[in-house]
């Protein structure tokens, strides 16, 4: 009876552990928006392509860390199938990813696609929770090209730091004749500012008499009407200018607000990076655009305390964790090329 009793719960152990290691699978084929993208300075900030997959269900209930690979046919088989393929980390438990012009592009260079011909790359999604399960591979059929090298920039000359071109915040140019940038404009320096082509004042962009925004020497100072960051753009083919409020936050219990609202960061111009210096108590911290949770950056690697150059995942649910309540500097950097992740800093002072 003991032996009986004794290799049933043998059975029932193998049990669970053979349901533990059951094959996993995606349970359908990954789907795509376009199977041919023909790439071009006119769809570079415009999305091309989207991907979607349902999800992995693995035995354990936990979260599931999604990344598209993509590839080309030649480095997808053999020993060293996909060892070459770009990865980008989409995050856990998202479903979906979406690819602007400029992104793809850059996919597409990184692979050594040649420029203005179709090529042919596959895609698949890798799932891992405890363990990787990989979707079939996708084909579809990609045109990069050779982006305008564009190396312009304007100056942004203001109260914020007393008025010198030379060392004000620029805007760089985005696009033929568009230039963009970031200042934070502090309430007790004032919100007054001016634009000029080059570093110094033998003439600047501001509002004409007639309260248009013009190049000239007579023009009257800009400004934006409450202090606070803001993205600003200028199009000299147009000539437009708007300033939109632009901040990212930090957010969750390591904050002054907890997870009720975002502690604004401010624009480091001079080291183009996001910064918080203050007080944090213990507990957690993500970061934000806007005061909204549409854009915001987690990390998957269980991050806490001091950390240097750490990355953060869009759209992650994790957290970094605060250890000790103090005095910290906090900075953030998104970089526009590669926007699925971003780097940040948390130094004690």
């Amino acid at each position: 009876m003991l032996a009986i009793l004794v290799f049933s719960g043998m059975a029932c152990e193998d049990d669970a552990e053979l349901t533990m290691l059951a094959a996993l699978s995606f349970p359908a084929e990954i789907q795509t928006s376009a199977t041919e993208i023909i790439l071009s300075e006119e769809n570079t900030y415009e999305p091309v392509v989207a991907f979607s997959w349902e999800e992995v269900v693995y035995h354990i209930d936990a979260q599931v860390t999604y990344t598209l690979a993509i590839d080309t046919e030649a480095d997808i088989y053999g020993e060293t199938a996909w060892d070459n393929a770009q990865r980008i980390t989409v995050g856990g438990d998202v479903l979906s990813k979406q690819f602007s012009g400029s992104e793809l592009n850059t996919i597409a260079t990184e692979l050594g696609l040649p420029a203005d011909v179709a090529s042919e790359v596959f895609v698949r999604v890798e799932a891992y929770m405890d363990r990787y399960v990989y979707s079939n591979p996708i084909a579809i059929s990609v045109t990069p090209f050779t982006p305008e090298v564009l190396a312009g920039q304007l100056y942004v000359p203001g109260a914020y730091q007393g008025w010198d071109p030379a060392s004000a915040a620029v805007l760089n140019e985005v696009e033929s004749g568009v230039y963009q940038g970031f200042v934070t404009f502090p309430e007790e320096l004032g919100l007054e500012f001016k634009i000029t082509p080059e570093p110094n004042w033998d003439i600047s962009y501001g509002y004409d008499a007639n309260g248009n925004f013009a190049l000239a020497n007579d023009t009257s100072n800009l400004s934006v009407p409450v202090a606070g960051s803001y993205m600003l753009t200028v199009n000299t083919n147009t000539m437009t200018f708007t300033a939109t409020a632009y901040s990212w936050g930090i957010i969750g219990p390591a904050t002054p607000d907890g997870w009720d609202a975002d502690t604004d960061m401010v624009y480091d111009y001079q080291n183009q990076q996001w910064t918080f210096s203050g007080d944090l108590n213990a507990g957690a911290l993500k970061f934000r655009l806007n005061n909204e949770w549409t854009i915001n950056y987690g990390t998957e690697d269980g991050n806490s305390g001091e950390i240097t150059d750490a990355l953060v995942y869009l759209d992650n649910p994790g957290a970094h964790t605060i250890l000790e309540p103090g005095t910290y500097t906090v900075t953030f950097v998104v970089d526009p090329n590669a926007p699925e992740t971003a780097t940040y800093s948390v130094i004690a002072q």
